[in-house]
């Protein structure tokens, strides 16, 4: 009953580090459509100006779910790892290979999830208004290249791929061996 609650757990956690990596990609990618451009710079002798974008919003948004998808999914991986060194004597104990590619694409997962932020932060901030002599960086004013906002939604899409992935490789493994009665194989747990 204990293994089944967990396992309902873990995959209540699965379901939401994809559903906010989903929503991390897609908004990412609709700010590469709605950002800012450069026929929207205004000059006003060596002052310039941009209006505010929703690829700002949506940047945001973007940010706040991918770090949150990153947060549960290595909060689901500590737990699986605690777990399993409670009970030295279970069983189900994961090999050395696949307790190093678990903490492999754990490491993958937030390197890629350090480049995507610094990417949409970066993105989303230059969507903000810039106003005359308050430009994004030393009074001049920047717009976003074309691609930015799509790099990041690929390495957010990573990163999702990089976190289930050491989720999925530390699972609990059920033993598929007979019991010798024709029963079903049951756990200590």
């Amino acid at each position: 009953m204990e293994q089944n609650l967990q396992t309902r757990r873990g995959n209540v956690a699965h379901f939401v580090v994809l559903f906010l990596g989903l929503i991390a990609v897609s908004t990412t990618a609709a700010a590469e459509f709605k950002k800012t451009k450069a026929k929207d710079i205004k000059l006003d002798g060596r002052l310039c100006s941009l209006p505010s974008s929703p690829a700002f919003g949506l940047g945001v948004v973007a940010s706040i779910c991918l770090l949150t998808a990153q947060i549960v999914g290595t909060t689901l991986i500590g737990a699986r790892f605690r777990s399993r060194d409670k009970d030295p004597n279970d069983n189900f104990n994961l090999t050395s290979r696949a307790k190093s590619l678990g903490v492999l694409l754990l490491l993958l997962s937030w390197t890629t999830l350090g480049f995507a932020e610094i990417l949409v932060g970066v993105g989303a901030s230059m969507n903000r208004e810039q106003k005359y002599g308050h430009g994004w960086l030393e009074e001049e004013c920047y717009v976003v290249k074309n691609g930015v906002f799509m790099g990041a939604a690929v390495l957010s899409l990573v990163t999702v791929v990089f976190i289930l992935g050491a989720a999925f490789a530390i699972r609990r493994r059920c033993p598929q061996v007979d019991a010798g009665d024709g029963s079903k194989p049951h756990s200590k747990n």
